[in-house]
């Protein structure tokens, strides 16, 4: 729980929070641009937000970048601002704190067996979040506000299945990074930065 973690221990843990809804902007702007949904790293930052920074404040990083994104700050791969939420991969960003949440829940609980393929078991938990709860998004903004109706084939395939090999690349660095600067920070038994 947030109210269990020490006050100056809190601070830290915003800040960083603060850190990786930069980092997050940061993984927006490196993308290979595809017609509708670009690759970007933004993914790569979720899955270590949540597995560095425990369920609340990995969630809490991606609703600040996504608070930042739709005020107007260009953070987001193709721009920003409240018009954002019609574009095709804004079910992808709403998708972040809730994988961010989801996979700092899942390791929290998985303290002493944070095994190497446990936590990429974890990341692709995440990752499937994002596609599918993306994938929805598109299909009803491309159809009712772009007015691009789309086959289901077509979206599986196209919008979500194509995604998958660059996110198990993605799933299995981010658990390389994750353990390491898990030793370097000292992760508390809790799941969070400890000090």
């Amino acid at each position: 729980m947030v109210s269990k973690v020490h006050p100056q221990q809190r601070l830290q843990l915003y800040l960083l929070s603060s850190l990786f809804a930069g980092l997050t902007a940061v993984g927006a702007s490196i993308r290979i641009p595809l017609a509708d949904v670009p690759i970007t790293l933004q993914t790569f930052f979720v899955m270590l937000a949540g597995a560095l920074l425990g369920a609340h404040f990995g969630a809490l990083s991606q609703v600040i970048y996504l608070a930042i994104g739709l005020l107007g700050a260009p953070v987001f791969s193709q721009g920003g601002g409240p018009g954002y939420v019609f574009q095709p991969t804004f079910g992808y960003l709403v998708a972040y704190p809730i994988a961010a949440f989801v996979i700092g829940s899942l390791l929290e609980r998985q303290v002493h067996d944070r095994a190497f393929w446990n936590i990429c078991a974890v990341f692709g938990v995440g990752v499937l979040i994002i596609l599918l709860l993306g994938a929805v998004v598109l299909y009803c903004n491309l159809k009712w506000v772009a007015g691009k109706p789309i086959a289901f084939e077509t979206l599986m395939t196209s919008y979500f299945l194509f995604f998958i090999p660059g996110d198990v690349i993605k799933i299995i660095l981010a658990a390389l990074v994750s353990i390491k600067l898990q030793r370097v920070f000292k992760v508390s038994q809790s799941g969070r930065y400890g000090a």
